[in-house]
């Protein structure tokens, strides 16, 4: 038996559940499915059920007995979601990537490890994505992007070609980041925010918070 775990089990991760289910139901056979896909929360208590599925420690997901074992976080914050990873792999579990049947992935891109795509997003062309990237509902990212480390694109995200986003940044639904060129990529600085709806026509200084339209910083 196979043992997967999606760490958090707040709405995010309430979301992201059916789509790994799904997923593993067709790797596995819906029937003998030969896997047990459970919640990892640390402020739960054991032996809860949500939405089906029964709530775990971290201890407890450590030292349960299985075959084989599997993790992805389903948690926003960087800081968080980088931490947990850490802890996970140095315990032996690998993360898994979930990705949603809806989503589309064209030519030539490169998808680190422990991604989350949900519904209706699309990767098109030669963009490199790092580690534990979460693209929410309707996202994509265009030909020719960089993006970094535990980056997470809320709802709706537009970003388009040429544009390098830095880890650990957060872009908020329904922002727009303007196509840069090969002279002069749009950056988005490392742990910068960019507020709901902003429009990016122009670089983000690290650990900027950005909103409007056209986006311009509000603070540091």
């Amino acid at each position: 038996m196979e043992l997967y775990g999606i760490y958090g089990a707040g709405g995010f991760g309430r979301e992201v559940m059916p789509v790994a289910r799904q997923m593993l139901e067709r790797l596995h056979g819906a029937e003998n499915r030969g896997f047990e896909l459970v919640f990892i929360d640390q402020t739960l208590g054991n032996r809860m059920i949500i939405n089906g599925h029964r709530v775990m420690s971290q201890a407890d997901f450590l030292s349960f007995e299985a075959s084989s074992k599997f993790f992805n976080i389903a948690i926003a914050d960087y800081s968080a979601r980088e931490r947990i990873a850490k802890e996970m792999m140095d315990a032996g579990v690998n993360p898994f990537t979930i990705r949603d049947f809806s989503s589309v992935i064209y030519d030539n891109n490169w998808l680190g490890e422990g991604a989350i795509l949900c519904a209706f997003t699309t990767i098109t062309s030669n963009a490199r994505i790092g580690r534990f990237f979460h693209s929410n509902i309707y996202s994509y990212v265009a030909h020719d992007c960089i993006i970094g480390d535990f980056v997470t694109f809320a709802p709706s995200v537009h970003c388009n070609g040429r544009v390098i986003v830095e880890d650990y940044a957060y872009i908020g639904t329904g922002a727009v980041i303007r196509q840069g060129s090969d002279e002069r990529p749009i950056v988005i600085g490392k742990g910068s925010i960019v507020g709901m709806g902003a429009v990016v026509t122009k670089s983000v200084e690290p650990f900027t918070v950005v909103f409007g339209n056209p986006a311009a910083a509000v603070r540091k």
